[in-house]
């Protein structure tokens, strides 16, 4: 790890270094999107059959498209899927304009949406990827079909103790100073302390799944950007949390006009699992799908539930009986 200004860091938008190889589920391919100072690597999951509805994924801190790999599988007779890197994770360069607020990633999508011209989508966001599918419902909502939130890094009041270190990456200086403590982590510790924070149950991630984790720490260690997109997107998080008015996303999430699932983890250590109730008080027509043995990543955890869930939503969108508050409790997780 090092400095918030790394240098080598492009100011221009290029291609990303080669480090590795873009690892793809059967059945995905990678396309990028290529706009003036924004390219964005787009994890493609083509439709079982033609005709189906659009939908984008959008992962949150320090992930990457292969996050809904699992969910987009199981979804491929449902939607004609896409995954996007947010701007400087992944496959996905550094913007020009190192814009890495809540605001400038919202523009990132809208700018791809705009550019496939596949809105409206149905639009699924996980944490951070959640508060920025948020503001593009919010103020696009002719982009959105529905929008499906999991553990979305919406405002708390009172963050818990396990989310401080993340938080402090956004204060200057903290990144060199993990980095120092850090140094001689591996890159399977380093992964090891990552699903154990993400998942309600870390024994549920694949000897498979883990080696492709590791493998994509490696990579990303090497990227020299990595760290400069982790603090600066770290700052943007904190920045949305403190704003108000219009701008503040509990009054975006009011103003959201698609039907919503919303998707909570009861292990969660990094979004609150009471802010759930929160959450379905504020996006109106929501439904909520609580599992109390997920964590931050139910949708690779338990990605048959977050499937039927959606699939439910859909069914109910599409019949127009989605605007009625509906909560969803399931025991298995």
């Amino acid at each position: 790890m090092s400095s918030t200004e790394l240098p080598g860091v492009r100011p221009t938008a290029e291609p990303s270094p080669l480090v590795g190889a873009v690892r793809l589920a059967d059945g995905e391919r990678m396309s990028t999107t290529a706009l003036p100072g924004l390219e964005l690597a787009v994890r493609v999951r083509p439709p079982q059959r033609t005709g189906l509805p659009p939908a984008l994924f959008v992962h949150g801190l320090g992930g990457s498209s292969q996050n809904w790999s699992a969910l987009m599988e199981r979804l491929a007779g449902t939607v004609d899927g896409e995954a996007v890197d947010l701007p400087g994770f992944g496959w996905s360069p550094p913007p020009a304009d190192r814009d890495y607020s809540v605001t400038g990633l919202a523009r990132a999508v809208i700018r791809h949406l705009d550019a496939a011209g596949r809105g409206p989508v149905h639009l699924l966001g996980n944490s951070l990827g959640g508060a920025v599918s948020t503001r593009v419902a919010a103020v696009r909502p002719d982009l959105v079909r529905t929008l499906t939130l999991v553990s979305p890094a919406l405002p708390e009041l009172r963050v818990q103790r396990s989310a401080v270190p993340t938080a402090l990456l956004a204060v200057p200086g903290t990144a060199a100073l993990f980095g120092r403590l850090t140094r001689g982590f591996t890159a399977e510790q380093r992964t090891r302390g990552v699903t154990d924070l993400c998942y309600g149950d870390p024994s549920r991630v694949t000897p498979e799944g883990f080696r492709a984790a590791v493998e994509e720490m490696e990579r990303r260690m090497a990227l020299p950007y990595f760290w400069d997109a982790m603090t600066r997107t770290s700052r943007g998080i904190v920045d949305a949390y403190t704003l108000g008015g219009q701008h503040g996303l509990w009054r975006q999430a009011q103003r959201v006009l698609a039907p919503a699932l919303l998707v909570y983890g009861g292990r969660d250590q990094l979004v609150s699992y009471r802010m759930a109730r929160k959450a379905a008080s504020a996006f109106r027509g929501s439904r909520l799908l609580c599992l109390p043995e997920a964590g931050h990543v139910a949708m690779m955890e338990y990605p048959e539930v977050v499937a039927a869930a959606f699939g439910e939503l859909l069914r109910d969108t599409d019949t127009g009986a989605g605007d009625t508050d509906r909560a969803i409790e399931d025991g298995r997780g």
